[in-house]
This record gives structure tokens, sequence and C-alpha cells, in this order.
């Protein structure tokens, strides 16, 4: 990987999770970086995995709902699962689709700090 493409804090990518264990998203799918790009010299990244929405998710405080938008390159409506949270190596990415605004970047961070017992600020 270049340094022009190397996965950034927001971008969407499709990533290769195989193999997995257990009851681990797997496949190749979706996902939003979240690591931040401080870290970006390292060949690891923390990313959070997307999945197509079902309205039972609605209940769910560890998912986003994302509407798909050309930018954010999704062609359904999304959720962002932020029980899937996982650090892979850059070997993994296969290519960027798209990027979340600042907004929604926070609204899953927000829900990753809910599910790692953090407090809301």
């Amino acid at each position: 990987m270049t340094s022009s493409n190397i996965p950034r804090r927001g971008e969407v990518w499709i990533v290769d999770l195989d193999p997995t264990r257990g009851a681990e998203i797997q496949k190749q799918r979706t996902a939003v970086v979240m690591s931040t790009d401080s870290l970006a010299k390292l060949p690891i990244h923390i990313i959070v995995s997307i999945t197509g929405w079902k309205s039972s998710f609605a209940s769910s405080i560890w998912f986003y709902k994302i509407v798909p938008m050309k930018k954010n390159g999704l062609i359904k409506e999304s959720g962002a699962d932020s029980l899937q949270l996982r650090s892979v190596s850059r070997e993994r990415f296969i290519r960027k689709i798209g990027i979340l605004d600042a907004e929604q970047l926070e609204e899953i961070a927000y829900r990753v700090a809910l599910c790692i017992g953090l407090k809301p600020i």
C-alpha cells in the first residue's frame, strides 16, 4: 500500500475478515476505520464492521444506522456494529469505497464507548 491509500479515520473500506471464529463477523465486509490517523504509521487499524440494516437493530445501543449516500459508498441502509470492533492488519483492506462525516463517526465512537463501559461525556 502506498501512503496515498493507507486507511484513514472515518473512511469506509471493504475488508477481508476471514478467517474468523465463533460469532465474529465474517467474509468480505464494509467497515469504518476508527483508529486515529496518528497511528497510520502502524500496519494495523481499528475498525467497526458495517452490516445490512434490520429494524430489530434500532433497539440495540451498539448499532448506528447509516443511510446510503454517494459520499459513504454504501448501496443500502446499513448499521455500524460497535460490538464488532477489531484491530486488523492493513493487508486485510481491499478497497476504499467512501467516507463518513464527522458527526456519524462521533456517533459510532459514542456507541463503542458505551460498549466498553465508558460513561458518556
